[in-house]
């Protein structure tokens, strides 16, 4: 039986908690560690010895599902000899003092800037017998710079900033993450690099308001040049980005995104309001008129581009006639897709303490006439492409019915979602990180179907990786102890 001490990463939030998971799980490897999926008999941290909650402050819920999830591992770990818990991200940095008042079983919390720290926090708490507390002010190092499992061996995030300058006031993001800190292009170039190398073919650029990119070193250009930048490097197939932020949208990346063949027609810019007194109220530094300017462009550079965005229903103050107004642009926009929120209040920002905090059955009501509309929308825009053909790059746990179905899931160029009917033979299925052309058979309004074979077929070297990532590892030559083999994606 192995000694091998085991992990688990529970993440809660945006891409960039996606992002600080994968590093938070190469850190761990890197210790020594390996890790564990959960299961249905052990939903939270698979039974892990060390079980890392990594979570998000955004939305209101986060608390009650944090500290719920914690009283849960209170019981698993008093039935663990040895078992270790941390909690870290945006809910650690906010509350620092106040995690381990309502669970002392915690060992660990540490925040959104030393992630790097969590091992060392980990066997000084073992060590000591003592729970730690690391909350540092200023980022240590760049999420990206840090060992990292990758949860794709095909596709991966890339940090190109950390923080925001923003001071948005429905959000505590910049509280948490700090100020905007700009990596040098040189080292995202080369980091890009060094995973295509390993079989990725996707890269997302992130950051919290990733095309304000340059504003560190003072090149407002910065951003577009990245994107060009992305399109010399070979080997690289598609690029994305999130999220940007309408008041630093330029033309000069507009047209990098057209004229830059491996940058992916598709943009998620977050709307959040249409109504003008509305956007003032959340000093988002734009209006509508801005916005829809914005849009047109780049349906003009590019036609076919899917767009989608963000957008809050009941902020502080918002009238009926506030609401209509956001109904008008998106009806305007066309959106392919919308991530729609109800205002949550959260304790330490601006709107938390603003008048006229609007009644959650009227933000229930508005709600619901916003998704219909949105779903409509997005409905009509994807019926438009049946008969058409769509690039597809097949990917894991895109589709949860795909094995009842005998499907396969993955991408379109534009990010829409497709779900491609399969055959039974193996050696003509698309692998994980595959492309082929699919026909759009059916449309709903959340995804596409293609109930048509396949053409064109492209085995490409992220499928090659994941090929090797999943491959059972190999018996050691010479005399084997009986100890079990934990295998490695690759470019871990």
């Amino acid at each position: 039986m192995s000694n091998t001490r085991t992990y688990n990463v529970i993440t809660y939030g945006c891409q960039m908690n996606v992002h600080d998971s994968e590093r938070i799980s190469g850190l761990l490897e890197e210790a020594g560690l390996s890790r564990v999926e959960a299961t249905p008999e052990s939903p939270l941290g698979g039974g892990a010895d060390v079980v890392v909650f990594n979570t998000c402050a955004v939305r209101e819920n986060a608390d009650n599902r944090l500290y719920g999830n914690l009283g849960h591992m209170a019981r698993v770990k008093a039935e663990h000899p040895g078992m270790q818990i941390a909690v870290g991200g945006c809910m650690a940095q906010k509350d620092r003092d106040v995690i381990l008042s309502k669970a002392p079983w915690v060992d660990v919390v540490f925040g959104t800037h030393n992630v790097g720290s969590l091992p060392v926090l980990l066997e000084r708490a073992r060590v000591e017998e003592e729970a730690q507390v690391e909350i540092v002010e200023a980022l240590q190092n760049f999420p990206s710079n840090l060992p990292s499992r990758r949860e794709s061996p095909y596709s991966a995030w890339v940090s190109v900033s950390v923080g925001c300058n923003n001071t948005c006031t429905f959000c505590i993001v910049p509280a948490l993450r700090g100020k905007e800190t700009d990596r040098r292009p040189g080292d995202i170039l080369a980091e890009i690099e060094v995973l295509v190398a390993q079989g990725v073919q996707e890269i997302t650029l992130l950051g919290q308001n990733v095309n304000a990119y340059g504003v560190e070193f003072g090149d407002r250009q910065a951003f577009a040049k990245l994107l060009r930048a992305c399109g010399r490097v070979e080997g690289l197939e598609r690029v994305r980005f999130t999220s940007p932020h309408p008041k630093d949208f330029t033309d000069d990346v507009i047209a990098a995104m057209a004229e830059t063949h491996n940058v992916m027609p598709q943009l998620h810019m977050p709307l959040q309001s249409g109504s003008d007194s509305i956007l003032k109220s959340m000093r988002r530094s734009y209006r509508s008129e801005r916005y829809l300017g914005i849009i047109e462009r780049v349906r003009k550079a590019m036609p076919h581009a899917a767009i989608t965005t963000d957008i809050i229903v009941g902020f502080p103050g918002e009238t009926e006639e506030d609401f209509e107004r956001t109904m008008e642009v998106v009806a305007a926009s066309r959106f392919a897709a919308a991530f729609t929120f109800q205002y949550s209040k959260r304790p330490g920002t601006p709107a938390a303490e603003m008048p006229d905090q609007v009644p959650k059955e009227i933000t229930q009501a508005r709600y619901e006439r916003l998704i219909q509309l949105v779903n409509e929308i997005s409905w009509e825009e994807n019926r438009k492409l049946q008969g058409t053909e769509v690039e597809v790059m097949f990917a894991l746990g895109e589709g949860r019915k795909d094995t009842e179905t005998n499907r396969m899931s993955g991408r379109a160029r534009d990010n829409r979602l497709v779900h491609v009917s399969v055959g039974d033979d193996l050696a003509e299925r698309p692998r994980p990180g595959d492309v082929a052309l699919a026909t759009v058979t059916h449309a709903a309004p959340h995804h596409l179907n293609s109930d048509l074979p396949i053409r064109g077929l492209r085995r490409t070297r992220g499928g090659d990786a994941w090929e090797a990532a999943t491959a059972p590892a190999a018996a050691p030559a010479g005399v084997g102890l009986g100890m079990p083999a934990f295998g490695r994606p690759a470019g871990t």
